[in-house]
């Protein structure tokens, strides 16, 4: 049964969308890190992967149907769970690997569904950009932990609050709040608040949207800082390890061994096609790209495939190894 993708767009807060509002200097800076980025790219391996709609088989019910599907991970088994904006489905959805629905849940828990992460035990972790709230839920959807991480200003719209989530080897939760906020937080596994930092600005360990995070088994911190151009690096405790600003908007990390994946666009429009790069988790250096296009929140598979949402048209994207 062919599924209907309602369009519902990326929106964001005024001061993120007004272009006008980019000092000429900035710009100019911009243009010239875009066209690196496009020569960078041009010179690099293209990975042999397949791009293709990623299937989803509707349930036998009246009117089903997702939205715009902002974030897409996978579990250890092959099973893929897409956190979605529509009112015709639940928000969490859960596919086999023939794309049928196994069970959904959440309708009622978000404003701004966000991010969605899989934990090392299987758990499935949410945020959500409006309310500020992050849900721990077992695999079968059932609510385990939730953080109210609060301290959003006013106003508070449709998008000024968190953005992703990661896990630390120990445990630990850290948390992305990007949207009007500019900090990184780190919780204990039982939802404890235990430090944040982190302010609004372009210098080392100041962000412009964090937009996802991950921390690696060294226990080293990344966040790709979107509207500043750049992923930077820390230690847990927040010092600043460096920053790889070469790579442009950068949306979306997955972690996978001693690489890290990106999903990333041009600095400028979020319309904009871009990649999905590979790079050195260590040196940051790029080992190889796809082409893709509506990036935002991206995950690997253990098979190696590459998931993207929302994709092109809205349409969330596999990414599979050529025969």
């Amino acid at each position: 049964m062919t599924i209907r993708i309602l369009a519902v767009a990326l929106l964001l807060p005024l001061w993120l969308q007004n272009a006008n509002q980019t000092p000429p200097a900035e710009q100019a800076r911009m243009d010239a890190q875009n066209a690196a980025l496009r020569e960078m790219v041009k010179n690099a391996p293209a990975l042999p992967l397949a791009q293709g709609a990623l299937p989803i088989v509707a349930p036998a019910q009246a009117g089903w149907a997702t939205g715009m599907v902002s974030w897409v991970a996978a579990d250890r088994s092959g099973l893929v769970y897409l956190l979605q904006r529509g009112e015709q489905a639940d928000p969490v959805i859960v596919l086999d690997r023939t794309g049928r629905v196994v069970r959904s849940w959440g309708k009622g828990l978000y404003t701004t569904p966000h991010a969605i992460r899989i934990d090392p035990q299987g758990n499935v972790w949410t945020t959500d950009a409006a309310s500020s709230m992050v849900y721990k839920f077992s695999p079968e959807g059932k609510t385990l932990l939730q953080i109210e991480v609060g301290g959003q200003p006013t106003p508070c719209g449709a998008f000024c609050s968190t953005t992703d989530v990661a896990f630390a080897p120990d445990g630990h939760v850290w948390i992305a709040d990007g949207y009007r906020n500019a900090r990184i937080l780190e919780y204990s596994p039982d939802g404890k608040k235990l430090r944040e930092w982190g302010s609004a600005g372009t210098g080392p360990g100041q962000f412009r949207l964090p937009h996802s995070i991950q921390v690696d088994a060294d226990g080293l911190v990344y966040v790709a800082d979107r509207e500043n151009g750049r992923i930077q690096r820390f230690d847990r405790d927040g010092t600043f390890r460096g920053e790889w600003s070469q790579y442009g908007k950068t949306f979306g990390l997955a972690l996978d061994g001693e690489a890290i994946w990106l999903s990333t666009i041009p600095r400028g429009p979020n319309s904009a096609p871009g990649w999905l790069l590979k790079l050195n988790r260590r040196t940051g250096s790029l080992l190889g790209y796809v082409n893709s296009q509506g990036n935002h929140g991206m995950d690997v598979m253990a098979s190696g495939d590459l998931l993207l949402a929302p994709g092109p048209d809205l349409i969330p994207q596999v990414y599979r190894a050529k025969p």
